[in-house]
Order: C-alpha cells, then sequence, then structure tokens
C-alpha cells in the first residue's frame, strides 16, 4: 500500500514570498488527475489570510516540486483545497463505508505525512468512531500524527480515505483525530462546481459567521437547565458538547476565610482561524461563596474580587479585537422570590477583521445574603450582538434561590 503512495503525497510548505524561505510546514494529497489535492486550512491560513505575504509550494513524496495555488477552504472543518501543476498523476479516492458513516469500530487505518520534516511515514492505528460530547464532527483515530502530518490522508488498508490528519491530544498517548472524509469530499464538489472563492479572506469571515451562528443557535435552541449549588440553582446548558468540573478550596493552604465551590463547563468547539488566533470557545462558571470568619465588607471585597469582568479572547488583544467595553449595573430579572437581585457586568469587544462578531463575558453576583453569595459567569467567543444578548437574558433569569 505504502509503495504505491508517493505520487500522491504531498508536503506543502508556506514560504515568506519575498525572502523564499519556508515558515510552516504540512501534508497533503491527490485527489483528482488534474492536480486537484486536500490539506487541512491551518496548513495554508497564512496564504488565505495574507496572500501577498506568502506563497505556497509542494514537494512530492516522489520527488517532484512545483507552486501551489490556494482555491477554497472549509475553516470549520479545518480543510482546504489547493491545485497542483500536475496532469494525469495517479490519486487518492474516498471510503465509501467511511463516507456513509457505516464503517465498524477497531477497524486498521494507515496514516500517511511527514512528519517534523522527517521525510513521509506510515502510521498505523485503529478507528474508534466519532469523537463523543464534541460539537464539531471528528473522528477518534488511535495511531500516531505528529506535526507535519496535518492534512495528510488516514486510509484503509484498500487505500481509500477515511479522514484527513488534523490533531493529537497533548497529554495523552495514540490519541489523534481526523476530519472525516464526507466533509473534504462536499468541499471538493464545491469547488468544482463554482470554482475557486473570489475572495478568501471575505470567505473566512463569512464562514466564521455562519458556522458561529449556527453554533449559538443549538445553544439556544437546547436552553439551561437547574443544577443545585448551595442554596442556590444554577444554569447549566443542556448541550452535550461541554465537559463539566468542579473544584473547591477546601484543602487551600493557609486555611480559607471563605468557602469556595466552583463547577465550570467548558466547551470543544473551538475553531482554529489563524496561527495566533482560536475562537469558539464557550464557558460557564458558577462559585458558591460563604463566609468561615469574614465580616459583609471583607465578603464584598472577597466577591469583587471574584467577579471582575474579564473577556477571555482567543489571540493578541492589540491585532485582533478592538477596545473592550463593559457595563455594571444592579438587576432585578423577576419580582419573584425565588429570583435573588443581582450585580451584573457586561464586557464585550469586537473582532477588528470580522464584522458582526464579539467576545463577551457576563458576570452575575447575588444580593441576597451577607455571609453567602453565587457568582456565575458566562463567556462567549465569536457570537453576533443579538444572540449575546438573548443568550446573557436568559442566562440571568435562570439564576434562583431556593432559601
Amino acid at each position: 500500500m505504502y509503495a504505491s503512495a508517493p505520487p500522491r503525497l504531498l508536503q506543502i510548505r508556506t514560504l515568506v514570498a519575498d525572502a523564499g524561505r519556508q515558515t510552516s510546514i504540512g501534508s497533503g494529497f491527490l485527489v483528482s488527475s488534474d492536480g486537484l489535492a486536500i490539506t487541512n486550512y491551518h496548513v495554508v491560513s497564512q496564504v488565505a489570510l495574507e496572500p501577498k505575504t506568502y506563497r505556497l509550494e509542494y514537494i512530492g513524496a516522489d520527488g517532484s516540486r512545483g507552486e501551489v495555488s490556494l482555491l477554497d477552504v472549509d475553516v470549520p472543518n479545518d480543510l482546504a483545497v489547493v491545485r497542483l501543476d500536475k496532469k494525469d498523476a495517479p490519486f487518492f479516492e474516498f471510503d465509501r463505508a467511511a463516507m456513509d458513516g457505516a464503517m465498524p469500530k477497531g477497524e486498521r487505518l494507515y496514516s500517511m505525512g511527514d512528519p517534523l520534516d522527517l521525510g513521509f511515514t506510515i502510521a498505523e492505528g485503529t478507528y474508534n468512531g466519532l469523537v463523543d460530547h464534541s460539537y464539531t464532527d471528528r473522528v477518534h483515530f488511535s495511531g500516531a500524527l505528529n506535526p507535519g502530518m496535518s492534512g495528510g490522508p488516514t486510509v484503509t488498508a484498500e487505500g481509500r480515505v477515511v479522514g484527513i490528519n488534523v490533531a493529537t491530544r497533548n497529554g495523552g498517548q495514540l490519541v489523534s483525530f481526523l476530519v472525516p472524509a464526507r466533509f473534504a469530499d462536499a468541499l471538493l464538489t464545491r469547488v468544482r462546481n463554482r470554482g475557486p472563492a473570489p475572495d478568501l479572506r471575505a470567505e473566512i469571515g463569512r464562514q466564521l459567521a455562519a458556522s458561529q451562528a449556527e453554533l449559538y443557535k443549538s445553544f439556544l435552541d437546547q436552553g439551561f437547565r437547574s443544577v443545585a449549588l448551595g442554596p442556590y440553582r444554577t444554569p447549566e446548558s443542556t448541550v452535550s458538547w461541554l465537559n463539566c468540573w468542579a473544584r473547591t478550596n477546601a484543602d487551600a493552604t493557609p486555611k480559607p476565610r471563605a468557602s469556595i465551590n466552583t463547577t465550570t463547563c467548558t466547551s470543544e468547539a473551538g475553531l482554529f482561524v489563524a496561527s495566533d488566533l482560536n475562537i469558539g470557545n464557550v464557558q460557564i462558571s458558577h462559585s458558591f461563596v460563604k463566609t468561615i470568619d469574614l465580616n459583609q465588607f471583607q465578603l464584598a471585597t472577597l466577591l469583587t474580587q471574584l467577579s471582575q469582568g474579564r473577556v477571555v479572547g482567543g489571540g493578541p488583544y492589540r491585532k485582533w479585537y478592538t477596545p473592550e467595553h463593559c457595563h455594571e449595573d444592579f438587576v432585578a430579572t423577576a419580582a419573584a422570590s425565588d429570583r435573588p437581585p443581582l450585580r451584573a457586568t457586561w464586557c464585550a469587544r469586537a473582532y477588528r477583521e470580522f464584522d458582526g462578531l464579539y467576545d463577551v463575558a457576563l458576570v452575575a453576583v447575588t444580593q441576597d445574603d451577607g455571609s453567602e453569595a453565587l457568582v456565575s459567569r458566562l463567556n462567549l467567543q465569536a457570537i453576533g450582538y443579538d444572540d449575546a444578548m438573548a443568550l446573557g437574558e436568559r442566562f440571568l433569569e435562570a439564576v434562583q434561590v431556593t432559601r
């Protein structure tokens, strides 16, 4: 199988145009006889965002070499289609069972690429189906993927493509991820039917806005469930792609003067946009704070420290974002005994390059008791302003007390 692969395998290099030196490398593979090839978006993102600064070239596993043209991208699925100056070349085909979602777990797979610029390699692993609790479809592949293999193919024993190498889990062993082949096939079909995207930078912004609107629509549609934390009822999303954990300061040294028990739910829905920008994460956290030997003024000072409004960004502040604006006020979401008064802080900043997208932080502190309180926080990356307002309102309305 590997002996037949070299004419179809590529190393794709991003070069600084003026210097002619590489700045990053990845892998790719041919999917048509007229030179169309698939790779990851993150392999070619510098060219997509700064086409006057960077250019692409390929080096084939068979020793061939030439220029590469970037035709289109699928940012949510981290894919790109490029064209090479190859004609009548052998190419890979997609596996039909994988395209139909009918591949059994445990199937042997083989990943190919150029890890760490050491030369083209084949790595054996196992198909484990789609990753659970993930908003974005990814295949769990028990095999070794290393930097430089991104964009290469993972194939069956018959040599048909099941997925595209995309990532590995730091801190794990042989826990790797593939983009399902059906997304690459869909992008390839779009390129053939529509041709190259007219303005890739504008297309990236359009795709980000559309994918984030869809993500937050699913968030709004499924709503919040009520979860007990001390005497309070806290809003927690019902979506399946949030991972939730708890922590406490009970064993802290020196002995704390207030107990703080916290739950945090974080999404795995981040999107790679550029080498210094990853967006799209969602985080919900709640801290139940109860005094041990603090008076009311000391507790108020601690709560102020815990409730600072801070927007969690995905990249360098000055490059990607406008200045942050915050507003703080006392609010009452309903005239009911189970809805405590809140001190709420709302902060937002816009993306400079992507119109209509904001990073938002909402923090609320209950004001119904002098010895304990709930601090609730909602962080939303790359969200439309109307969606952020709607989610924030629903979030505040769901904070309750059960005294």
